[in-house]
């Protein structure tokens, strides 16, 4: 029985799929299987991977009418048979020693359940700045407490970087269907159940960034449906971790913020007001000068505001008051 299942769903990606598989066959650890999920290709794809599965026995093709990566992920995790499960993209390339330095991490952190890593970003179009900024971000952290505290961010591992053990499979379920991304809703309902999670700070994965990459083109993966789940996995949070819950402070006055707060409001958390870096802010609700906060222990804040290094002179004045993240803020932009 294999050690690793690794599961690669795949959808019209002639130009990419062999170069990715090829990636997972050249691992220097020996002990995996490779499943490859055709979900309705119309291209030559699937004859390409019919050619690698004839070469190469470690391959099995499967088939998912269904469509949608979330259903061909779940196809797969019901065929899978090994004690680890990694993900992996049709249009990424995994480093030779990936599975090997993933595996011997969870068999020595036997608290940890998933692990990731590391990815050199390659764009092939133009407008990646958001997309490069993500990378830059998420190449920053790695260790469990880390993650823990970034969850709410974005999603805090590459989903084409990660291998969990199948217990959390069996025990958590796979990929849930809905108006959100499914990747980083399963890593919000992994950490929800206390699994932690951790990264290798090693390039192991290169990431490529298509302008057909779903991340890019599905509705499932806009900014709104992120709000969206991350709303609901942070009320859950709030529940076991905010003292004042289900009272919060705001930081953020601007209109785009406090529409997206209202998905907070909309899962029950009560916004007692907005901090903002304008003096003199007016909203429906109190508006405090961000100098004008009170001390640590008396609110809690949940900057949201998603200006590019706002969130770092934000940690900053509220450390320099006394605030401990994860305890008296959290960030969910």
């Amino acid at each position: 029985m294999p050690e690793v299942s690794v599961i690669l769903p795949f959808f019209n990606t002639k130009n990419t799929l062999a170069a990715a598989v090829e990636s997972v066959l050249n691992q220097t650890f020996a002990s995996f299987e490779m499943l490859l999920v055709n979900n309705n290709s119309t291209d030559n794809s699937l004859s390409i991977a019919r050619s690698l599965a004839e070469k190469d026995i470690r391959i099995r093709l499967l088939h998912e009418t269904k469509q949608g990566v979330d259903y061909a992920m779940n196809y797969g995790l019901e065929n899978s048979r090994g004690r680890f499960i990694a993900r992996m993209d049709a249009d990424d390339i995994s480093y030779p020693d990936r599975l090997e330095k993933q595996v011997r991490f969870l068999n020595e952190n036997p608290e940890t359940g998933l692990v990731g890593s590391y990815v050199k970003y390659v764009p092939h179009s133009s407008g990646t700045g958001g997309f490069k900024r993500f990378v830059n971000w998420v190449n920053t952290f790695h260790t469990s407490e880390e993650i823990e505290r970034n969850r709410f961010v974005e999603i805090p591992v590459v989903n084409p970087t990660i291998l969990f053990r199948r217990e959390l499979y069996e025990r958590l379920g796979g990929c849930r269907q809905g108006n959100f991304p499914e990747d980083y809703e399963m890593q919000l309902r992994f950490l929800d159940a206390g699994v932690k999670m951790a990264k290798l700070p090693l390039q192991l994965l290169e990431w490529h960034d298509y302008s057909t990459r779903l991340t890019r083109t599905d509705e499932r993966y806009s900014t709104e449906a992120f709000f969206r789940v991350k709303a609901e996995y942070f009320r859950k949070w709030s529940e076991q971790n905010n003292p004042f819950h289900p009272e919060i402070w705001v930081w953020g006055a601007g209109r785009k913020t406090r529409q997206r707060a209202r998905l907070l409001e909309n899962e029950g958390l009560k916004i007692q007001g907005y901090i903002d870096i304008v003096k003199g802010k007016t909203t429906k609700k109190t508006t405090l000068h961000y100098s004008e906060i009170p001390d640590s222990g008396e609110i809690f804040v949940v900057p949201m505001v998603a200006k590019r290094g706002a969130r770092d002179l934000i940690r900053k004045n509220l450390l320099n008051r006394n605030y401990e993240e994860g305890v008296d803020f959290i960030f969910l932009a």
